[in-house]
């Protein structure tokens, strides 16, 4: 312990007699450790942090992925379900002690404290079974939680507001608790709030501020409800008991599942056949769930790990760079290291030293990096979830992160130290101690040309790799979407009440409509249920005299309730008939505007579409609508995508469809909630948005406009994820490259020296400046050749890695390659020609001296 100490003492004095070394030294290994740190920090909090509730790892989900039925039709893998399926799991799953559901994704409620509250606010809210809270193991921090008795149908209502809304909505006004709260017109009890730190058992941008009972949601949906009907729309989460073992759930669960299709679920006649053929596929998996619903999991996983990919590269070049740093010290301390082993100090001691003094660098270089990656994991949380209100992801490094960080400091240390130090204790002292410019012998300098080398072929890796992802971005951006996105505004609106009657709710419609293309400087406006790129509905159609389609097939499609004009609005092009416009009223001709992709799939080659009918699920609606236009394709869901879009039919808002079937009037009730809008303007947003919220609520007070933004930002948010993958990768490219740069200035400075009689010996014998400008130059080049001999067959080996996360660009991409070619041969050109210009500098005469 005393011979550490004393070590350490050591490295800290020969750190302060280098202060541009230090300093040099300590913000590269900050730069590299803490962009490192910053990343494994997202990793753990996205990918391998539990929830923090009680005993996580007893969690197990029954269901896993992320997708739903979005086209209509069971799925292969469920990952959600409907509550009378919840109800079967919760009698027939004995390995639990409780087992909770909660919907999945989330929805927004207009609220307002008490009936004097005029102005409303819209909150993030979640329905959850009774026993939600208690399953986690979380209590509340004011209040109390939700409870089996509050989720019965004839419970009075009650509702858990979260910490955060508490704080920032209310003030931390302990009153809220026991106070009548207006949700959505309907009075509700505030019984609780939850601890800080709870977000709910998915982690996600804009977390719940709201848990309400299950058996609650008809309370909101009226007419639409999906409580008892077929409609997947729960998650379930289950805590085992001790001891026990879950693996039979899942073959249980997969049975029940494909029995109660069959019998309890209540499907049409006209399905069984379909359904039964596919029951085999239907299958339920049991997964651990102690980190929750991994959706950020699911969505930001490759991302992650490319970047965390970048980071190691960049590190490894930073390891580089600073050995060469040491090799060059341990090169100028030979004679003194020369004279320390003649006096008897042994090898392994002066390792041991010359290491304790790269470890103790890399300490304090890591602390550094602490700070770059408080900053970084700030950045990358803003950049990739710009449109969010509140992203339940800590900057502050963690205990697993300081570990992380602690020992990748002490493996950068080692790593970079180690061959130093074993070079600088095996040179020959009588050698050494004659001078460094009469050795015959210089391990060092061959070890620096190897580092340099490594630093050449990782560089050309992340340059290619970020030109690559960079061209992907581009790409995206800048594709053909469908529709305009230039002065289109988006708002995006609590659903309205479901307990308003019908004429009133199409009455508001017709008048918000007008009112919105009323304001000054909006030129056109109309409604929708939805607008591109959110959640959209999807149902099987059937076509007029067709019967009921193969399940097996793709038979589903995308639609959308619109005001007239919405196409016009949103730029989308027709291709044949006519939109949907103010002819389309209550009592006209039921009507559909299609795409060209619900052409292709529904309609034989050559076929012509207008004038044709279709409907929804079941044959005896197979002549709802008639065909009159069809438009041309547009990206709805995801832009990234590069299969064809889905098909997707448009119907007016004017028109309701009356249906003797119960789920299809609730799905015909449900798509009538209005949710979105489309202004096309003249200017810029400046000043509309107060006019926008003046029109809602002088029309109805709880009307909420929750968001608006332009049409492009909307389109430019769903490409957040890649641009700070692309971002972040040509920023450490450029890192890299500088330090590339710096290493290769460093070795063929050293070289210089080391050779500068010999460079005399050449001018005397009459080379000029330019044969020794050359002579330099072909040494420092002969190490970025050979760097790109290994980079390029690497970099075209990483392209394939991350194909999946490029758009219409290949892994072999000649000009991406060629560019960052290119860019290290400046690089390099601009690091090798000031000590060649210093080589051909030198006097002949002083150099022969120096011998």
């Amino acid at each position: 312990m005393q011979t550490l100490r004393q070590d350490i003492a050591y490295a800290l004095r020969q750190m302060r007699l280098s202060p541009v070394f230090t300093l040099t030294a300590m913000l590269t290994l900050a730069l590299g450790i803490g962009a490192t740190t910053a990343i494994f920090s997202l990793i753990n909090t996205v990918m391998l942090k539990s929830l923090p509730v009680v005993d996580p790892n007893s969690l197990y989900r029954i269901g896993d992925g992320m997708d739903c039925c979005v086209e209509g039709g069971p799925q292969d893998n469920w990952s959600m379900f409907s509550y009378s399926f919840y109800q079967v799991m919760q009698k027939n799953t004995p390995e639990f002690e409780q087992l909770a559901a909660f919907q999945a994704g989330g929805g927004g409620v207009s609220v307002r404290r008490g009936e004097a509250d005029r102005a409303s606010k819209p909150l993030r809210s979640e329905f959850v079974s009774g026993n939600y809270f208690s399953t986690f193991g979380v209590g509340a921090f004011a209040g109390r939680t939700l409870t089996g008795t509050d989720d019965q149908p004839s419970s009075a209502p009650a509702a858990m507001l979260s910490y955060r809304a508490w704080q920032q909505e209310y003030g931390s006004d302990p009153s809220v608790v026991g106070s009548t709260f207006i949700l959505d017109g309907h009075p509700f009890t505030i019984v609780g709030i939850s601890p800080p730190g709870f977000f709910g058992e998915t982690l996600r941008s804009d977390p719940p501020e709201l848990w309400l009972p299950l058996n609650q949601e008809p309370l909101f949906r009226g007419t639409s409800t999906v409580l008892h009907r077929f409609q997947a729309w729960l998650r379930v989460i289950g805590r085992a008991k001790p001891g026990v073992s879950v693996a039979p759930v899942g073959p249980r669960m997969t049975a029940l599942l494909r029995q109660w299709l069959v019998q309890d679920a209540g499907l049409p006649a006209e399905w069984m056949g379909a359904i039964k053929q596919q029951l085999p596929k239907q299958q339920v998996h049991v997964v651990p769930a102690g980190a929750g619903v991994g959706e950020m999991k699911s969505n930001y996983a490759d991302s992650l790990h490319i970047l965390l990919g970048v980071c190691s590269l960049v590190l490894l070049i930073a390891c580089a760079n600073i050995a060469n740093l040491l090799l060059a010290r341990g090169a100028s301390r030979r004679s003194q290291t020369s004279v320390r082993l003649a006096l008897g100090a042994s090898r392994k001691r002066l390792v041991q030293q010359s290491l304790t003094e790269s470890v103790v660098l890399s300490v304090l270089g890591g602390l550094a990096g602490l700070v770059v990656a408080y900053a970084g994991v700030k950045a990358i949380v803003a950049m990739a979830f710009r449109g969010a209100h509140f992203v339940p992801i800590a900057a502050t490094p963690s205990l697993p992160v300081l570990g992380f960080a602690f020992l990748l400091s002490l493996v950068t240390g080692a790593l970079f130290g180690i061959a130093p130090a074993w070079l600088a204790t095996h040179a020959d002292p009588v050698e050494a101690l004659r001078g460094a410019n009469r050795s015959t012998r210089d391990h060092a300098s061959w070890s620096q040309k190897t580092l340099v080398v490594v630093q050449a072929t990782l560089s050309v890796v992340l340059l290619s790799g970020a030109g690559l992802l960079t061209r992907s971005l581009n790409n995206l951006q800048h594709q053909n979407f469908g529709y305009e996105t230039d002065h289109r505004v988006t708002l995006n609106l609590t659903a309205p009440f479901a307990s308003y009657p019908k004429p009133k709710l199409d009455a508001e419609y017709r008048e918000l409509q007008e009112r919105l293309q009323a304001i000054p400087g909006v030129q056109r406006a109309a409604l929708a249920g939805y607008t591109p790129l959110t959640d959209n509905w999807g149902e099987m159609v059937i076509r007029q005299g067709h019967g009921v389609p193969n399940m097996n097939d793709d038979i589903g499609s995308s639609w959308d309730h619109v005001g007239s004009g919405y196409l016009e609005t949103l730029g989308q092009q027709m291709v044949r008939g006519r939109s949907i416009n103010e002819d389309d009223t209550a009592t006209s001709q039921k009507v559909a505007v299609v795409d060209e992709t619900f052409v292709k799939r529904f309609f034989k080659p050559g076929e012509d579409p207008i004038g044709q009918y279709f409907g929804l699920d079941l044959p005896q609606y197979s002549s709802t609508y008639q065909i009159v236009g069809v438009v041309k394709n547009a990206k709805y869901r995801d832009p990234a995508s590069t299969d064809p879009p889905s098909p997707i039919f448009f119907v007016p808002l004017a028109q309701r469809v009356q249906y003797d079937n119960s789920t299809m009037q609730m799905v015909e009730d449900m798509t009538h909630q209005i949710e979105g809008a489309v202004l096309q303007i003249h200017g810029s947003m400046e000043g509309l948005e107060p006019q926008v919220r003046r029109a809602l609520s002088d029309i109805d007070p709880n009307f909420t406009l929750l968001s608006m933004q332009t049409l492009q930002d909307q389109v430019d948010g769903r490409f957040d994820q890649q641009r700070v993958v692309a971002q972040m990768t040509g920023l450490f490219g450029i890192l890299a490259l500088v330090l590339a740069a710096i290493g290769l200035y460093g070795v063929t400075a050293y070289s210089v020296a080391k050779r500068t009689s010999e460079i005399g010996v050449r001018m005397a014998l009459g080379a000029n400046r330019a044969s020794v400008i050359r002579l330099v130059l072909r040494g420092a080049f002969l190490q970025i050749v050979i760097g790109l001999g290994i980079g390029i067959p690497a970099s075209v080996g990483c392209a394939h890695l991350i194909a999946s996360q490029l758009y219409q660009v290949k892994g072999w991409d000649p000009l991406v390659l060629g560019g960052s070619i290119v860019t290290l041969g400046l690089c390099a050109l601009v690091a090798s020609i000031i000590p060649a210009q210093r080589a051909a500098s030198i006097n002949p005469v002083q150099a022969l001296r120096m011998d």
